[in-house]
Formats: structure tokens, C-alpha cells, sequence
């Protein structure tokens, strides 16, 4: 699986996306976080192989999310689906 890691200046949380990389939505979230300096890491699920798909399929499913991106994950517990600026902003306590 391949893992983008994207520094930045905010590191006080661990967030992790699992996006595809044709999604507007998936783009926008990726900004935002570039904008307000968070560090994050994320995965292409649609560049990936089948056998990396079935595991974040997994992952998510057994985090309790749903199956739609972006999906971001914080400290490998909370997870938001799709591009919530306000649940982002205040998980992230931005």
C-alpha cells in the first residue's frame, strides 16, 4: 500500500485519509489540511491493489465508518466521512 506522508507544522493529532484521486471532495479535504499546516498521511484506495482495497475496506469498516471519501481517520479512532469542514475543524481543534 502505497502512503503519501504530507508534513506540516501541526502534528498534535495522527490524521490519516483514504481518498480516491479523481474526488473533488477528497482534493478539497487535502487542502484544507494544507492550509491550516496539519501533518497527515493518506492512501489512493482507487490507485491501490485489489488486496490493498479489501484490507481498507476492512479497516474502515471495522472503525465504524462508511465506505464513502474521503474518510479520515484521527488518532485511529474518530473517523469522518466526507469533506465535514466543521467536524474537521473541531476534532482537529482548528
Amino acid at each position: 500500500m502505497d502512503i503519501v506522508k504530507v508534513p506540516g507544522k501541526n502534528k498534535k493529532r495522527k490524521v490519516f485519509l483514504y481518498v480516491l484521486s479523481t474526488c473533488v471532495w477528497c482534493k478539497l479535504t487535502k487542502r484544507f489540511l494544507k492550509e491550516n499546516e496539519i501533518e497527515y498521511e493518506y492512501v489512493d484506495v482507487d490507485l491501490s491493489s485489489k488486496e490493498d482495497r479489501d484490507k481498507i475496506r476492512q479497516d474502515i469498516l471495522s472503525k465504524g465508518g462508511s465506505l464513502s471519501y474521503p474518510v479520515i481517520i484521527v488518532d485511529d479512532e474518530i473517523i469522518i466521512n466526507g469533506f465535514r469542514k466543521d467536524k474537521i475543524k473541531e476534532v482537529l481543534q482548528l
